[in-house]
């Protein structure tokens, strides 16, 4: 025997109906490849701002990683494979994560640098997918400051972008919007649970 629907329910399915009284068909195209569209690199910066996370736009990559890593008192800094040469330079002192790091070992390093797979500007978030120069996602996780780089051809649109560009990829895949962050507790927010407290981002021109 059917339940009989809640009021509340009652509600979400009438404001539907309503909302959706001009579509007369829904038209579904299997197996359509997505393009994903470019994305502006100023609304992300903001975005990112907004979840207290740093933003630095520049055309010189390695001198802002060493700025924010001497800003931030980094030093011992972790480096996944396939970092570009200049970024791993600009380390005062860079722990290669090859072989892969204990994860011990990762937590009590100062911070990590990394590259993206892209962002997604709408949202504010960048997206990790295990590519040269991102790493494992422990990488990311564990050391308490995490500097990314973006690069603006990397910047797109919104979240169904994101999974257009991602593709059939089979890697894990991280979405970081700013700082590790929760407000789980009487909803007050603490930073720092379940990954770094410190996001920095190099929106490179």
């Amino acid at each position: 025997m059917a339940q009989p629907l809640s009021a509340a329910r009652q509600e979400i399915l009438a404001r539907i109906r309503a909302a959706t009284t001009d579509v007369t068909s829904i038209s579904i195209h299997h197996g359509r490849k997505l393009t994903a569209r470019p994305g502006d690199p100023g609304l992300l910066a903001q975005r990112v701002a907004d979840y207290r996370a740093t933003v630095t736009r520049t055309d010189d990559v390695a001198g802002a990683i060493a700025a924010l890593l001497a800003e931030h008192g980094a030093r011992r800094v972790a480096a996944p494979p396939g970092l570009p040469a200049d970024w791993l330079a600009a380390i005062p002192e860079a722990v290669r994560d090859e072989p892969p790091l204990a994860h011990a070992e990762l937590a009590a390093l100062d911070g990590v640098v990394t590259g993206c797979a892209h962002a997604i500007a709408e949202t504010g978030t960048i997206t990790l997918d295990g590519g040269p120069g991102q790493g494992r996602r422990a990488l990311t996780l564990l050391p308490d400051l995490h500097v990314c780089v973006v690069r603006a051809d990397q910047v797109l649109a919104d979240v169904p972008d994101s999974i257009a560009a991602l593709g059939d990829t089979t890697r894990p895949v991280t979405f970081v919007s700013g700082p590790s962050a929760t407000s789980d507790i009487e909803l007050e927010r603490v930073e720092g649970v379940h990954g770094p407290r410190r996001l920095a981002v190099v929106l490179a021109a």
